[in-house]
C-alpha cells in the first residue's frame, strides 16, 4: 500500500516516540509536534493523510485546532485524550473529529483504529494501486509513472498532485482542496503555482499538451482527471 503519513501531536513527547515506533513498524511515515504552533509549521509544508491530535496542547486545545483545520482541510482526525467525559467526546465530534480514542488505550486498540479510519478515508488496499489511462500507467505504490512504456520523470510534488487526481478521478476538484491536499493544510502556496504544476504534468503527460484528454480544467472550479469509464482503466488491485 501507499505508506501513509500521519502527524502525531501531543505534548508527551514520550508517548508520541513510542506511538510513532509502533506506527512505523507497520509501515506508516510518521512525524510528531509537541504543541499546535509546531503542528500548523508541518501542515503549512507537508500534506499529511491523517492527525492523531491530543486535546491537552501547551498552546492551545486540540478542538481550537481541529476547528480551525476544518475550515480548510477534510483530513481524517483522530482525538486521543485522557479527557474522556461526555461532553468532550461529543464536542471532538461536533468540531470535526472522526474518532475519538480515551487514554489510556492499548497500542493495538490505536492501531486498529488508525487502519479502520484511513480505510474509511482512503480505501486503499493492501494490493498495488494502479491507474492505467491511454499509453500512461501510474503507481501510486511504488509512485512510478511511465507512457508507452518509458519511465516519466515527475518531481515529488507533480507526482503527488498527479497521485491526488487520480485517487479523486472523474470528480472535479477545487483549486483550494488541491492545494491543501497537495502542499498542506496551512501552506501559503500561490493558485499560480498550482496551475504551473499542471501544467507540467499536461507537458509530460499528454499527447497534445494545449487540448488536453485526461487532465482537464473545470470553468469556476478546478481540475479533474477525467477517465472513460472502461475495465481496463480503472484502478488496478495486484
Amino acid at each position: 500500500m501507499n505508506a501513509k503519513r500521519i502527524l502525531i501531536i501531543d505534548d508527551d513527547a514520550d508517548l508520541s516516540a513510542i506511538i510513532s515506533d509502533m506506527l512505523e513498524s507497520y509501515g506508516y511515515q510518521v512525524t510528531c509536534a509537541t504543541c499546535a504552533a509546531e503542528a500548523v509549521s508541518l501542515l503549512s509544508a507537508s500534506a499529511y493523510d491523517m492527525l492523531l491530535l491530543d486535546i491537552n496542547l501547551p498552546d492551545t486545545t486540540g478542538f481550537s485546532l481541529c476547528g480551525e483545520l476544518r475550515r480548510v482541510s477534510r483530513i481524517p482526525i483522530l482525538f486521543a485524550s485522557a479527557r474522556t467525559s461526555e461532553t468532550d467526546r461529543i464536542t471532538g465530534f461536533e468540531i470535526g473529529g472522526d474518532d475519538y480514542l480515551p487514554k489510556p488505550y492499548s497500542m493495538k486498540e490505536l492501531l486498529a483504529r488508525v487502519n479502520a479510519l484511513l480505510r474509511r478515508a482512503y480505501g486503499f488496499s493492501s494490493g498495488e494501486e494502479i491507474y492505467a489511462f491511454g499509453k500512461i500507467r501510474v503507481n501510486l505504490t511504488a509512485r512510478t509513472v511511465t507512457r508507452d512504456g518509458s519511465a516519466v520523470s515527475l518531481s515529488l510534488r507533480e507526482f503527488d498532485l498527479l497521485a491526488y487526481l487520480c485517487t479523486h478521478k472523474n470528480t472535479a476538484i477545487p483549486k483550494e482542496e488541491l492545494l491543501n491536499g497537495v502542499w498542506g493544510a496551512f501552506s501559503m502556496v500561490e493558485p499560480s503555482t498550482l496551475t504551473v504544476h499542471i501544467r507540467w504534468l499536461r507537458e509530460k503527460l499528454e499527447e497534445e499538451p494545449a487540448k488536453p484528454q485526461y487532465i482537464k480544467t473545470v470553468f469556476k472550479v478546478g481540475y479533474m482527471l477525467e477517465l472513460p469509464d472502461s475495465p481496463d482503466r480503472k484502478l488496478s488491485q495486484i
